[in-house]
């Protein structure tokens, strides 16, 4: 075998390994509606199908890549594809949700281990500008993957099972397990000391989870005394957290990292953007397929003129950083994402796709497109070479709590929305006693789009329509929320990310 066929081999199990968790993540989220409908749950409980693999993810990232390091790449990227097939089985293999969300929580578990040891041993295996090109073919694939995913996950919610989704996974593993045991040299930095943040992940996960469980709780109304309790304690573990990593000899989030100004205003503005991407298009796939009646696939597609024009136009705006600095590419995106969700917030319900969400996802993919490649030359031009790996793990573990954060919190706007009008909207309708009982308590079903099954056929029309119409409003005030976000993470850029890159020279652009 070759040097050349050698390392290709390596490359092609990278991006099939990291592409079972983006196609994972981008199909599941259009396949919600069809399985809150099929498994009777409510809008908490479907939240943590979302909000469990988030939760692991983000908190164990970082952790799993120093196990990497630590005990071997290779190792720990295949420990990663076992965990994540066998959760993906039990997903697809869910007799309740409940299930689900436990077996999503492990895929969570086996994506830390597997999505940061891709790229590590991309860059264990090539040097110099092969690297580069390597990488490049790998996030090339990656938006391939990422724009595949929700047409995917919607066509087989649609004709075939949501479980379909999951099964996907399993052929997938076969081949990368194949590949990484004949093709995948081992690799481990042999400098790295021999500890582990064992205390710092376990704070980050019970601080991200309790915080995270109590917005949840928060939705709908005034927080409970579990809710409450569950907010305080998380932000106690997470200030334990910043205090463990202060004085870990290895910390998994060193925190000198921050004393660069512009690394901070980078990971503020990654945390600000990534909260309303992340945040507010969870709620989309139940507009369209419960509101505005689109099928699954349809929905699906909505998305990919967002996706295309990122990947598309990622080059030029990267290009574009090393003549004028990230300053304004992350400004304008900023206000173009700004306007894109606006946009979002205009249609009511029915009209064609071209003339209402179409505009909103180029808007929204001209902003993604200026903002995510210039987003990570800042983050490398903030700190010394050396210390680029852990400065992009940082950044990425940041963005994906901001999603799980945004989630639960973008949750309680529209929960908030949706009550007050409902309530408006049925006030002076007149339905029958048990249709009242019913709407009232199962308050936490119609969040997700969904009338109860149990509601009188007499006045389903009635509260169909409220519902639709009230999930519109809440989705409307989600949208100006995130609005409202990224014109903050603007601002942030504005004042706080510098002109001019530090070194052009030396960094990637």
């Amino acid at each position: 075998m070759t040097s050349f066929v050698a390392k290709t081999w390596v490359l092609v199990a990278a991006i099939l390994g990291s592409a079972m968790a983006f196609i994972d993540g981008s199909a599941v989220n259009v396949a919600l509606p069809v399985i809150q409908r099929d498994l009777a749950a409510n809008a908490a409980q479907m939240q943590w199908v979302v909000e469990g693999y988030a939760l692991f993810l983000s908190a164990l990232i970082l952790l799993g890549g120093s196990l990497g390091d630590l005990y071997g790449r290779k190792r720990l990227f295949v420990a990663g594809i076992v965990i994540f097939t066998a959760a993906s089985l039990g997903c697809a293999f869910a007799p309740s949700i409940q299930v689900l969300i436990a077996a999503r929580c492990v895929q969570g578990i086996g994506a830390a281990c597997a999505m940061p040891e891709s790229l590590a041993l991309i860059s264990a295996t090539f040097t110099g500008a092969e690297r580069g090109r390597a990488i490049g073919t790998w996030s090339g694939f990656a938006s391939i993957t990422a724009a595949a995913g929700p047409v995917l996950g919607g066509w087989l919610a649609q004709h075939a099972s949501w479980r379909g989704v999951f099964l996907i996974n399993a052929p997938i593993a076969v081949i990368v397990l194949v590949i990484a045991a004949r093709c995948v040299p081992e690799s481990r930095d042999e400098n790295m000391p021999q500890q582990l943040d064992i205390p710092g992940a376990l704070l980050a996960t019970v601080g991200l989870g309790l915080f995270t469980y109590g917005l949840i709780g928060s939705q709908g109304g005034a927080p409970g005394a579990l809710a409450i309790a569950a907010l305080v304690g998380g932000v106690v573990m997470l200030a334990a957290f910043i205090v463990v990593e202060r004085r870990s000899p290895a910390p998994m989030m060193p925190l000198d990292l921050f004393a660069s100004r512009t690394f901070t205003a980078a990971n503020l503005y990654t945390f600000l953007l990534y909260a309303a991407l992340g945040g507010s298009l969870y709620f989309l796939p139940y507009l369209l397929v419960d509101v505005q009646r689109y099928t699954p696939t349809a929905a699906g597609a909505s998305l990919l003129p967002f996706v295309l024009l990122q990947f598309v136009l990622s080059r030029w705006s990267g290009g574009l950083v090393a003549r004028i600095g990230p300053k304004i590419p992350l400004t304008v995106g900023a206000l173009l994402s700004a306007a894109g969700y606006v946009l979002f917030a205009v249609p009511g319900i029915g009209g064609s796709y071209w003339s209402t969400y179409f505009p909103a996802a180029v808007v929204l993919g001209l902003g993604g497109a200026c903002f995510v490649a210039p987003l990570t030359t800042a983050v490398f031009d903030a700190v010394d070479t050396e210390k680029s790996g852990v400065a992009s793990g940082v950044n990425n573990a940041v963005a994906r709590t901001a999603g799980l954060v945004a989630v639960a919190a973008f949750g309680i706007v529209l929960a908030g929305v949706f009550n007050a009008d409902f309530d408006q909207r049925i006030a002076h309708r007149h339905l029958s006693a048990p249709t009242e009982r019913i709407v009232h308590a199962d308050r936490v079903l119609l969040y997700a789009g969904t009338v109860p099954a149990d509601v009188p056929a007499a006045d389903r029309p009635t509260v169909d329509a409220a519902v639709r119409e009230s999930y519109l409003a809440g989705f409307r005030a989600v949208m100006m929320a995130t609005a409202a976000v990224c014109v903050l993470s603007a601002v942030v850029a504005l004042v706080a990310i510098p002109g001019r890159l530090r070194m052009v020279g030396a960094k990637p652009a």
